[in-house]
């Protein structure tokens, strides 16, 4: 039996499927990651991306984060449309199979791809809060806005509710997720190279017999799955028939 279709059995015979996914997920869609050949750790900026999407380069050069965030991770998310893993991971939740999906993505396209029950661990662009009155903002009108973008109610500063580094992680996610992980007859880890924590350690409580990683490059859990593809997600995920 191939590794497919040992992967397709295992998700035939599960009914208590978790996912838990990173950046390739999205790079499938157009989105750049961070850490490949062509993310944004190896292009050209007066500032590493590390330091321009940290809670103090926030807080100290607002104009400059936005700049970057606007014409790197906004354009890029809102342009994107659901690939074949998103979409497959929303019909396995349909069929009663898959409970959560627990990513680290902020992009929302697990959502526009079906899914209902997403835990985002790393937060949302869609989420945009005025810090002095709370208003609530989406994204389309962060992007239409230049510079330090307002709130139209009372002139505070509008903060994107995602995760930057620096900033710890919502501790009811952390909970939901370790939840859903610990529970979970079948674990799948997709698009993630697991090197970023605290996220990546949540994967260490899932105790069945059927984690599967699901990545083009390998990464340090690989010797402890009970399956690896070294493949395109959308690829591997396009294969099951429900």
């Amino acid at each position: 039996m191939s590794a497919i279709d040992t992967f397709l059995q295992m998700v035939h015979d599960s009914d208590n499927i978790v996912f838990f996914g990173g950046a390739g997920v999205s790079t499938e869609s157009g989105i750049p990651d961070f850490r490949s050949k062509d993310g944004l750790y190896n292009q050209h900026y007066k500032y590493p991306p590390e330091t321009m999407l940290s809670h103090t380069f926030y807080e100290q050069h607002t104009d400059e984060f936005y700049r970057f965030y606007r014409d790197k991770i906004l354009n890029a998310s809102l342009s994107a449309q659901p690939n074949m893993a998103h979409k497959k991971l929303a019909e396995l939740e349909q069929a009663g199979k898959l409970k959560a999906v627990i990513t680290q993505n902020i992009d929302g396209l697990h959502q526009k791809g079906g899914s209902k029950n997403v835990l985002e661990l790393h937060g949302s662009i869609h989420r945009n809060f005025c810090q002095h009155c709370h208003k609530f903002f989406d994204a389309e009108y962060i992007r239409q806005t230049t510079g330090i973008p307002k709130c139209d109610a009372c002139g505070g500063t509008i903060k994107p509710d995602v995760v930057l580094y620096e900033e710890g992680l919502d501790n009811d996610v952390i909970e939901q997720s370790l939840y859903y992980i610990s529970h979970a007859d079948m674990l799948i880890i997709g698009g993630t190279s697991l090197v970023v924590y605290p996220a990546a350690s949540l994967v260490r409580y899932y105790h069945g017999h059927k984690l599967v990683l699901i990545n083009k490059s390998s990464t340090d859990m690989d010797h402890t799955a009970d399956l690896v593809l070294h493949d395109s997600i959308g690829e591997v995920f396009s294969k099951i028939k429900l």
